[in-house]
């Protein structure tokens, strides 16, 4: 069920609102990407924080203004496909470095740095309890992190 500024979890009804604009974003998108509710809200929680302390000026105007349309929107290609929780998690380069789980058709994230994917990419292995996947500039796998629990 996505949310929207009007029906969110009740954990966010103190949050400034470009902070739960944020928070409900995050959490439409991992529901869409298969994630529970259970699992959705505290990592949206903490990433839309970390996001808010970080955002530029230009950042937190761009979130403020997007409606709900816009925070529940996906795409209709990335339905939810729960069978890639078990996944491993890669970082590649392309045009960049990209975060993807394995057998997914499109990246989930996009990163200027190997380094910002790494972490990315850490956080959601992490999260999935699965491997993280670390390839080098030519593709080739240099590292294999196991975060399975």
């Amino acid at each position: 069920m996505p949310w929207d500024t009007n029906d969110y979890p009740s954990s966010w009804k103190n949050f400034d609102s470009v902070l739960r604009k944020k928070a409900i974003e995050m959490a439409n998108a991992m529901i869409n990407e298969g994630y529970d509710e259970d699992q959705a809200i505290p990592i949206a929680t903490n990433q839309a924080k970390e996001w808010f302390d970080n955002a530029s000026a230009n950042e937190r105007d761009e979130m403020a203004k997007k409606t709900d349309v816009q925070l529940r929107k996906t795409d209709d290609d990335r339905n939810s496909r729960p069978e890639l929780l078990d996944h491993a998690i890669h970082v590649l380069p392309d045009d960049g470095w990209v975060v993807k789980t394995a057998d997914a058709k499109r990246a989930a994230n996009r990163y200027e740095t190997k380094e910002e994917a790494i972490e990315r990419g850490k956080e959601i292995a992490k999260n999935k309890e699965t491997q993280l996947v670390i390839h080098k500039q030519s593709g080739e796998i240099q590292t294999v992190r196991n975060y399975e629990a």
